[in-house]
């Protein structure tokens, strides 16, 4: 595999999974490290980077979600979206320290836009809960390696 396929299909594989769609990307990043071909640190950029952006278009969809909502393409649904709500009023912009979290966390992602969070804290709170998780699975894989 060439060197720009493995970091673009880990770019994409962290993207999409940031978004309401269902990917994994720490199986990628995994067996990337395992390899021991490509530079971890790299790859917990390329990762990071790609879950982050994912993060934001859920942030955008947020934003306009009030269009969209209920109509049968929109990939979230009321019950999640209400729910994500409740967290996200309850707890505040510290909920999305969780958004690393599977199931919950690409939810309040948009319920963060929904709320009109502002974009630089989303920013900042959202890249250091997606780089740490990363940081945390770099670590346990290369340690078992």
């Amino acid at each position: 595999m060439s060197t720009l396929a493995a970091y673009g299909g880990l770019f994409l594989a962290a993207l999409v999974a940031a978004t309401i769609l269902p990917a994994q990307s720490e199986a990628v990043l995994g067996g990337l490290l395992a390899t021991g071909t490509y530079s971890p640190a790299l790859l917990i950029l390329v990762a990071g980077t790609g879950n982050v952006l994912g993060s934001v278009i859920n942030w955008l969809l947020g934003r306009g979600v009030e269009r969209f909502r209920g109509t049968r393409w929109f990939p979230v649904s009321d019950g999640n979206l209400d729910r994500a709500g409740r967290w996200y009023r309850r707890y505040g912009w510290w909920s999305l320290l969780l958004s690393w979290m599977p199931v919950i966390g690409d939810p309040l992602t948009v319920a963060a836009g929904v709320m009109r969070e502002p974009f630089l804290r989303f920013l900042v709170v959202v890249s250091i809960a997606k780089f740490g998780r990363y940081i945390v699975l770099a670590a346990l894989v290369l340690h078992w390696l």
